[in-house]
């Protein structure tokens, strides 16, 4: 088998998001960054990491990706759609998200040269 049959393929991807003041945003990105995201890429078949700058605050959206809701339980718990918040998100976030949304990934195609 090569390397690309071996390795799982992600099924299922867990959305959050969260929205931060413009003034907080930059000092957020890190923190989610390395609180957030560099743990998330440890436990997932991958994660991704958006920004969106509006007029007075900035929305952040992470995926991560998980090859079954199984897997996503192991991190997750028994309710994936159950939200992790951060230590410090309620210093940063407008207002804490109430849950996270788990979809089927329809069809994947790795980038190039994967």
């Amino acid at each position: 088998m090569t390397e690309h049959e071996t390795k799982a393929q992600p099924k299922i991807a867990r959305i959050w998001r969260g929205r931060t003041s413009a003034a907080r945003a930059d000092e957020y990105a890190v923190y989610l960054r390395e609180a957030g995201v560099t743990p998330l890429l440890e436990i997932s078949l991958g994660a991704q990491m958006f920004r969106e700058d509006r007029d007075g605050e900035s929305e952040f959206v992470t995926i991560s990706y998980w090859e079954s809701i199984e897997a996503m339980s192991r991190f997750a718990g028994p309710d994936p759609r159950r939200i992790h918040h951060l230590p410090r998100d309620a210093e940063f976030l407008i207002e804490l998200p109430e849950s996270v949304q788990v979809l089927e990934i329809a069809l994947h195609r790795p980038p190039a040269g994967q």
